[in-house]
């Protein structure tokens, strides 16, 4: 995770963008004390649920700050979007052996999505 924040902070340097102030949200699965530090460390905001990970007691550290609301939004986005990948059959079962071929057909399904849901009159 931290070496694909790494190059995410590289590519939005080159278009001139800036993420500090921006929010990460992420699934529990990415709570460490590491992956917080590292987005800390570029200037954002984590928005991780805290992960128990079979504790029988709660920890005994500081609550990390966590809105329901943006991951809730980040889940339903998520979602819409494998609900349109699933309307091209080629997609929805991986008929494809080469990987290239695959992603190739992802980005053409997602070329013919994003004019029908962002150009809409």
């Amino acid at each position: 995770m931290r070496d694909a924040l790494l190059r995410l902070t590289e590519m939005v340097r080159t278009i001139g963008a800036d993420l500090q102030g921006s929010t990460v949200s992420l699934d529990g699965v990415y709570d460490c004390r590491a992956n917080r530090k590292a987005i800390f460390n570029r200037g954002m905001t984590s928005n991780i649920p805290e992960n128990p990970r079979g504790r029988k007691t709660p920890r005994r550290a500081r609550k990390q700050r966590f809105d329901p609301a943006i991951f809730e939004e980040r889940f339903r986005t998520i979602e819409c979007v494998f609900a349109w990948e699933d309307k091209f059959r080629r997609l929805l079962l991986r008929f494809e052996r080469i990987s290239d071929v695959h992603y190739a057909l992802k980005t053409l399904a997602y070329t013919m999505i994003n004019p029908r849901h962002y150009c809409r009159n």
